[in-house]
């Protein structure tokens, strides 16, 4: 039911968004997640590594500002010290800053808050109350998030995008670090805004 809810908002957010928008931006990326630490240590093990995939998007409404979003997951199940298989889920609301400087080239940088969701995955299902089940647990944290990136316009609107995000995730317990970084690339389309 929250999927549902959190998917009808972003898509209300994108009809009402080009009314006020100066400039919309999508993209898709990918990347990996580096982390301090050791990933074999039973106890707490690292959360660096692995391949990531991600969607964002971001709406600029006045000047070079807006807001953005994104939501990033490893791409295959790691293993969790080894031996449970889990996989971990970021995502994040932001303030962003967009600065085009050229026909070809513009930066971008971002704060804000979102959350972290491990899903650590067993044999059987877990089913609530409702019915529904799934093959996993979930272990939920606050975060919040910094990083930017470079805008390259490959061919008119279309861009090549390296970026950085420092996420800052509250009781990070089950990782011996609170502070992963996820690095990596997107590729995506800017509609409208100056050029």
């Amino acid at each position: 039911m929250r999927r549902f809810a959190f998917v009808t908002c972003c898509l209300l957010c994108m009809m009402v968004a080009p009314v006020y928008a100066q400039q919309i931006d999508l993209a898709f990326g990918g990347g990996s997640l580096a982390s301090s630490g050791n990933s074999l240590n039973l106890a707490t093990p690292s959360e660096g590594g692995g391949a990531f995939v991600g969607f964002n998007g971001d709406v600029l409404f006045w000047h070079h500002m807006g807001v953005q979003g994104e939501v990033n997951w490893r791409a295959s199940q790691g293993l969790y010290g080894g031996q449970i298989p889990d996989r971990p889920l970021f995502w994040d609301f932001n303030a962003i800053y967009f600065r085009r400087f050229s026909k070809t080239v513009g930066a971008e940088a971002l704060a804000g808050i979102g959350g972290e969701s491990i899903r650590f995955y067993s044999g059987t299902s877990n089913c609530d109350i409702y019915g529904n089940c799934t093959n996993y647990v979930s272990s939920n944290h606050f975060m919040g998030d910094v990083g930017g990136g470079l805008r390259f316009y490959v061919y008119r609107n279309l861009f090549v995008r390296p970026e950085i995000r420092l996420y800052l995730v509250h009781n990070n317990a089950e990782f011996s670090s609170s502070y992963p970084v996820h690095y990596g690339m997107s590729v995506g389309y800017t509609f409208g805004g100056s050029h």
